[in-house]
């Protein structure tokens, strides 16, 4: 399956980068810069192509028949964002849960330019102890995949500048959304 997906992507002039943190069995994934929705789409393909089941949260109200069945098979875990419910601790449980767990985020938080990254991603890391392991899509390249691993530290102004700079060489679908409104 993975070689179809690999091919599917080829064909549509597409490279994914199938290396990935070696070592790494859980680990937040950031992904970015996230210009359109396409990059949802061609990152869970990519994903697939790696060999890796990408976990996504997921607002529970579009967990119903049959549209739930399908947004669990490709990774969604349904959450309640209403309430007094700690999305962090439930995050977070997962990883304890799961040998191995890559849950992805995509902290702009919408597809438009946000020069205020949402630090949720920051959070379920810090609380599950895991690593982000920065993922990108580059529309220019036509190329997705790994840059690297980061560890954060106890500075979420500089880690999320880190991630930031690590991602603006990359260009969205839509480069005016992007990572730094350019």
């Amino acid at each position: 399956m993975r070689k179809i997906l690999r091919g599917l992507m080829k064909l549509f002039g597409w490279k994914v980068d199938v290396t990935y943190p070696e070592g790494v069995e859980k680990a937040v994934v950031v992904m970015g810069p996230h210009t359109s929705n396409w990059d949802f789409v061609l990152g869970r393909v990519a994903f697939y192509a790696m060999g890796i089941e990408g976990k996504y949260l997921i607002k529970k109200e579009l967990f119903f028949f049959p549209l739930g069945i399908f947004l669990r098979f490709i990774g969604g875990i349904p959450v309640d964002r209403k309430g007094k419910n700690n999305i962090t601790t439930s995050a977070a449980k997962h990883f304890e849960e799961n040998d191995q767990i890559y849950m992805v985020f995509t902290p702009e938080g919408t597809r438009s330019y946000s020069p205020n990254w949402k630090k949720g991603f920051y959070y379920v890391a810090k609380r599950a102890n895991v690593p982000v392991c920065i993922g990108y899509l580059d529309y220019e390249n036509k190329k997705g995949g790994f840059h690297s691993v980061y560890h954060l530290t106890d500075d979420v102004e500089k880690d999320i500048q880190h991630i930031k700079d690590a991602l603006k060489q990359y260009k969205g679908r839509f480069p005016e959304k992007g990572i730094d409104g350019k």
